[in-house]
């Protein structure tokens, strides 16, 4: 049974249990409110995860269809599954390389930087870095973040080792094992890491942090929460003054409720937040909550993610230790001598050999093939995370089409790769390869973009109502008390992995919460 019930209006409702939505959920309870977490997965813990990264990703995945269009590549290779994210309680948090990077100063002023760009749809967010950065050194401490409040860096594995050298060769200089939210040493009541490959995938050690392992266990130590996973959020309601007020879900028995709430927040990824808001539309609302100039499902970001594979004469191993544990930070910086607006950072990459094999070249097949796969322990990988520019017609949307198990459209993505996407890409690549040939690669792969898994900016945050969605509080400008948490909300999307943003913008957006509720 609930621990609230359905009719109590002084609940706060957040839907989603990941990076936002887990993490409000700890901070509102730590502050003495009734918080009601809808999760549609299950609630697994580490006796059930597996140290197999193709099964880690069947068992935690959003696997529910989709629909693709435009022309990326994506398109073609995963139609049904164009970007990834998960469904148990946790959230992505549960799968997840603990990358916590910050935002610079300057992309957080798109819009202002890089001027007027042909096709893009550039704002700046409505709030600055010096008014994040307390969120952001609070969120550091909460995860425990390497080299930060006098953590140790994580070592570094052979993987690493190849980047190292070889970006040392080509005159970088910003190479370090990174910031991660995975212990080196014992923190905050979790062990340091094993370093054993499979941190990544569900964590059954412990050593990194996620909502799963930290805040929904101590947002339930208070007695504040009622956590209902199975729970598949359908329709958000409002009152007669437009307020939101209310959340349809279906639970796992495939029962329908409704759970009244002072507060709606959601936090269930840039897909489904605005999925869910396109889907609760109304008589006062007919083109979907929160969605009075259009803008809710556009300006998809998905950042520009691209993978070098490369084969050496001797042993890697990448497999072992830390997968991502590497980062050369020298392109971050916006530099338009380059080409290009924004910037990128190239971080370590390494899979398993069943994964590596299904996604290095989807369609690739033959002698070649097999040739490149038996050198799998040979192998270092790196991939470039860059700032892509939003587009209006880059989009989630309703596909009316098809509706899900529980009467829902399923989730259209539309994404059009920009010019300047395609130049920051090549310059990646270039960089790529040619820190790796100076390491003595004897042969690189470039491989095309996999699902997305750096979802954002679907419902973004903007000063004026007429540019975005939500305001710098992260409550939606047209319909009060319904508040968004979640990589969704980003104006823009930086180069930078985004958990450690959504988790700051979660502890900021608590704060503001609770002095509502206190006033």
């Amino acid at each position: 049974m609930p621990t609230y019930a359905f009719n109590d209006s002084d609940a706060v409702v957040i839907i989603g249990s990941g990076a936002g939505g887990g993490t409000l959920a700890n901070e509102l309870c730590q502050r003495g409110l009734k918080v009601v977490l809808l999760e549609a997965g299950p609630h697994l813990t580490a006796e059930d995860f597996v140290n197999d990264d193709w099964a880690a990703y069947e068992m935690l995945s959003w696997l529910d269809r989709r629909s693709a269009s435009g022309n990326w590549r994506i398109a073609k290779d995963f139609p049904d599954a164009p970007s990834w994210h998960c469904k148990v309680v946790g959230g992505t948090t549960t799968h997840w390389s603990g990358c916590t990077y910050r935002f610079q100063d300057h992309e957080l002023k798109a819009r202002s930087t890089y001027g007027d760009i042909p096709g893009a749809s550039l704002i700046d967010w409505p709030i600055s870095l010096s008014e994040l950065e307390p969120y952001y050194e609070r969120a550091e401490a909460k995860m425990g973040v390497s080299r930060t409040n006098g953590l140790p860096a994580l070592p570094a594995n052979n993987n690493f080792k190849v980047m190292y050298w070889g970006a040392k060769r080509l005159g970088l200089s910003k190479i370090s094992t990174g910031n991660h939210a995975i212990n080196a040493v014992p923190y905050d009541g979790r062990p340091a890491s094993i370093q054993d490959g499979f941190s990544v995938s569900g964590d059954k050690h412990g050593a990194r942090w996620s909502t799963l392992n930290v805040e929904i266990p101590r947002a339930e130590a208070t007695g504040k929460l009622d956590l209902r996973t199975g729970a598949r959020a359908i329709q958000i309601l409002h009152n007669e003054a437009g307020e939101a007020n209310g959340v349809v879900y279906v639970d796992a028995a495939g029962t329908t409720h409704k759970q009244t709430a002072k507060i709606v927040v959601l936090a269930g990824n840039c897909i489904e937040s605005p999925r869910l808001l396109l889907n609760s539309k109304t008589g006062r609302y007919p083109n979907g909550l929160a969605n009075g100039y259009g803008h809710v499902g556009r300006h998809y970001l998905r950042h520009i993610i691209q993978t070098v594979w490369s084969i050496f004469d001797q042993p890697v191993n990448m497999h072992r230790g830390e997968l991502m544990g590497g980062l050369v930070a020298d392109f971050a910086e916006h530099d338009p001598a380059r080409g290009f607006a924004g910037g990128y950072y190239i971080e370590l990459n390494a899979m398993g050999l069943p994964t590596t094999a299904a996604f290095m070249n989807p369609g690739w097949w033959g002698y070649d093939f097999t040739n490149v796969i038996e050198q799998y322990a040979h192998m270092a990988g790196m991939f470039m995370t860059g700032e892509d520019m939003p587009q209006p017609g880059n989009r989630v949307t309703l596909n009316e089409s098809e509706l899900d198990a529980f009467g829902v459209p399923i989730a259209n993505l539309h994404y059009d790769d920009h010019p300047n996407d395609l130049l920051m890409r090549n310059h990646g690549y270039k960089t790529l390869t040619g820190i790796h040939q100076a390491a003595g690669a004897k042969r690189c792969i470039e491989a095309p973009a996999y699902p997305a898994s750096h979802n954002l900016g679907s419902n973004r945050m903007s000063a004026k109502p007429e540019d975005g969605v939500v305001d710098r509080n992260g409550e939606t400008h047209e319909v009060k008390n319904l508040f968004i948490v979640d990589g969704s909300a980003f104006a823009s999307g930086g180069a930078c992995n985004p958990t450690l943003t959504i988790v700051a913008l979660a502890i900021r957006q608590a704060d503001f919460i609770a002095t509502r509720a206190s006033a």
